[in-house]
């Protein structure tokens, strides 16, 4: 690059900078007569003649710049958004789909894609573009109102908010109208309100203040920290069975093989947030089923174990639930306080080994385990649990049903979440 070239980008810039965008126009303009192919001129005078109407000039200017330097992904975004501005909608989605994925953060570039995609027919795929780009822009602190939204963009923002409320509800109401066609409004009345209150259309009313689930609320059903047992009675058959289940326990911890975080592989410091107590604080789990996968390997090693969990009412959703576990819990862990996703489904505890000073609170109601006799919460209550023997604790967690929905409910429900699961999926496996 000549001196003289570099003086006049330099210029340039500084002119862009400080806002004079005519003089930054002659800088640049002066750059390009001095090297015609010079792509960062090349895409500022672009915009400059599309800003000023003239069309064919900057789709030409912009072009030529893609040409030179195609994985720039500013120069692919003017270029894009100027096919868009000119109705030449396959131009503009090849520029802009390869502009999100040079640069997936680039927020803007993708609300324009989405807007190119909505305006080919291309609704659902507009629809998971819109709500990828609000959702990470959002959680950079961007487009929460109109103060952290650039002027130029607020009024295709609100469009976009607007386009998601409605196609979010559309697609999961399509979900729901299968159920209402065979069963009635009627039955559906509480799955209704559900998703309304998931999607915001109406506020959350909690039947209880303390009770606050991550994800997905159902009304209409008692709020309670622990339910009664008569509401269980397959109780009966997993408790009578406690002796052999811990006898698969007490092999499997004898192997020590299969054992794994109960919270996954993370740093110390996310663990930190969870677990507190002993040095080598840790919650460990023996999993018969992990967001609804079924662990073969681990069944086959406990087959009475399996046997019975396959005759549970298990909660079964594609992908979510259920999930069952030996839940180890080494001397000294405190499970610090947290909340679950949803008062759909309970956790149920059956207590296999259970030494002194070990307990649960939910909902600032203190239990004690005791070995043999299963107990159920919700665990959308605020809850911690600690094991301050110098033993292990070791319980088997599963996932049961609420038993105040009904079947159509329950189904529905399983529907719905898979149905949530997999279009939250879809946007958060853009590049």
């Amino acid at each position: 690059m000549s001196a003289a070239l570099e003086r006049e980008l330099e210029t340039a810039r500084a002119q862009v900078g400080r806002g004079d965008l005519a003089a930054a126009s002659a800088s640049y303009a002066r750059a390009l007569a001095l090297a015609p192919d010079q792509p960062e001129a090349l895409s500022f005078l672009g915009v400059q003649a599309l800003n000023a109407g003239h069309e064919r000039r900057a789709l030409e200017l912009l072009a030529r710049a893609v040409e030179i330097e195609p994985a720039n992904a500013q120069y692919r975004y003017n270029a894009g958004f100027a096919y868009l501005s000119a109705g030449r909608l396959d131009e503009a989605r090849r520029e802009l789909a390869e502009t999100v994925a040079l640069a997936p953060k680039l927020h803007p570039a993708r609300l324009h894609y989405a807007r190119t995609l909505e305006q080919l027919g291309r609704e659902h795929e507009a629809l998971v573009q819109y709500f990828a780009a609000i959702n990470r822009a959002q959680a950079q602190g961007r487009w929460l109102n109109d103060a952290t939204t650039a002027p130029a963009l607020r009024e295709l923002v609100r469009y976009a908010m607007g386009y998601v409320d409605a196609g979010r509800r559309r697609v999961f109401d399509a979900v729901l109208a299968p159920f209402v066609e065979r069963h009635g409004e009627a039955a559906l009345a509480r799955t209704r309100e559900c998703l309304h209150m998931y999607l915001g259309d109406v506020p959350t009313r909690y039947a209880d203040p303390r009770q606050k689930p991550k994800f997905l609320y159902f009304p209409g059903v008692p709020a309670t920290t622990y339910y009664d047992r008569a509401l269980f009675p397959w109780y009966e058959e997993l408790e009578a069975n406690t002796a052999a289940i811990r006898d698969e326990l007490l092999a499997v911890m004898a192997s020590d093989r299969g054992l794994e975080p109960f919270l996954g592989e993370h740093s110390v410091e996310q663990v930190s947030h969870y677990l507190a107590g002993a040095e080598k604080a840790a919650w460990d789990a023996f999993f018969f089923y992990r967001h609804g996968e079924r662990y073969d390997e681990n069944c086959a090693r406990c087959p009475r174990t399996a046997a019975l969990l396959d005759a549970m009412p298990l909660v079964r959703i594609r992908e979510h639930a259920p999930e069952v576990c030996f839940s180890v819990l080494t001397p000294g862990t405190h499970i610090l306080p947290h909340r679950g996703v949803t008062n759909t489904r309970l956790v149920t505890h059956l207590p296999l080994i259970v030494p002194g000073d070990c307990a649960i609170n939910v909902g600032g109601e203190l239990h004690a385990w005791e070995e043999g006799r299963c107990i159920t919460f919700d665990d959308t209550f605020e809850h911690e649990a600690w094991n301050r023997s110098t033993q292990t604790r070791v319980v088997m967690l599963l996932d049961v049903w609420n038993p105040h929905l009904t079947d159509v409910e329950r189904d529905a429900v399983s529907m719905l979440v898979a149905a949530i699961g997999e279009f939250n999926r879809e946007w958060e496996d853009l590049e």
